[in-house]
């Protein structure tokens, strides 16, 4: 849990502007009379103009409150998961069968699908990815509303203060809001991860923790590389949906309520096209690649470092 949080604290402060940028195209919808999309660069220059160079760092308390949690809770539980399910049975112990799942490597216990380890990969991801949404998902709702706030509305002080507006005029159901887009992106870390731990067997020749940083990080920006490009529509309709209360579509008739995930699909591809699901995509494998890279490599140094300790100790 210490080196998730290291890693996820690193990489959203490094990559926090990337972020606020993302999040703004995301956010951005066409309706009757209104301009088209603004790109990468017109964005950072309004931004700049209006909001000063702080502006580019709008949302970086829940950033920070969300991704420690996150990433913590997800290392947490991808490697209980793996160890639980994975682990070879202590010699002295009395044999009893109880893990259905086939360790992450060759000489792990694997009662079952010898020839298909990855899907303890696959199982631990899933469970992990599941786990830290459940959990953390207010913190995103508030850092998308910190982000895509327009000048026009009254800006939220602080993340309490956000979170205290949010409940008075939206309800609790509101921090909950997108939950289901959120959880499609469980997806993501399925295809990450188990991506991230084959390319880490393949670079080290079935060695992963001989690897040198340079070699952890190709192996993480790749894998997150892919995962992103696969998934992303997902972290749209999840923005959408997170803004829907200050930032209605008007095109889309709910009688006012919120849209679900499919409504807010038909009418983005249906107004705005297909591509329109892909918007920002560009900016966030700009921001996604060193995020990974930053996390991934902070958190395999400071297991390493805890792993030396502990075997000093003991």
């Amino acid at each position: 849990m210490l080196a998730g949080a290291g890693g996820g604290l690193a990489a959203s402060i490094a990559t926090c502007p990337l972020d606020v940028i993302k999040t703004k195209l995301q956010a951005q919808q066409v309706r009757s009379g209104q301009k088209g999309y603004q790109g990468i660069v017109d964005t950072v220059k309004n931004i700049v103009k209006y909001d000063g160079f702080r502006g580019l760092y709008r949302g970086l308390g829940p950033t920070i409150l969300g991704y420690l949690p996150t990433w913590a809770i997800y290392f947490a539980v991808y490697d209980g998961i793996k160890n639980h399910f994975g682990a070879r049975p202590v010699e002295d112990a009395p044999v009893v069968v109880r893990h259905l799942y086939p360790a992450a490597q060759v000489k792990g216990y694997q009662p079952l699908n010898r020839e298909h380890p990855w899907t303890l990969h696959l199982f631990s991801a899933m469970a992990a990815g599941a786990t830290s949404t459940l959990c953390t998902n207010p913190l995103w709702v508030i850092k998308t509303r910190f982000m895509t706030q327009s000048r026009e509305e009254q800006r939220y002080k602080h993340t309490l203060d956000a979170a205290l507006t949010i409940y008075r005029t939206e309800g609790g159901r509101a921090f909950f809001r997108g939950l289901f887009p959120s959880l499609l992106g469980i997806t993501h870390v399925a295809v990450q991860f188990p991506f991230y731990e084959f390319l880490k067997t393949y670079a080290s020749g079935g060695a992963p923790d001989t690897l040198l940083p340079h070699q952890i990080l190709a192996c993480s920006s790749t894998a997150k590389m892919t995962a992103s490009i696969v998934t992303y529509p997902h972290e749209v309709l999840r923005t959408r949906l997170q803004t829907h209360r200050r930032a209605r579509d008007a095109s889309i008739d709910t009688h006012g309520r919120v849209p679900g995930i499919i409504t807010i699909a038909r009418s983005i591809i249906h107004n705005e096209g297909w591509r329109a699901l892909y918007r920002g995509l560009s900016v966030n494998l700009v921001r996604t690649v060193p995020n990974s890279a930053v996390t991934m490599l902070t958190y395999e140094m400071l297991m390493r470092y805890l792993n030396k300790r502990t075997e000093e100790r003991s």
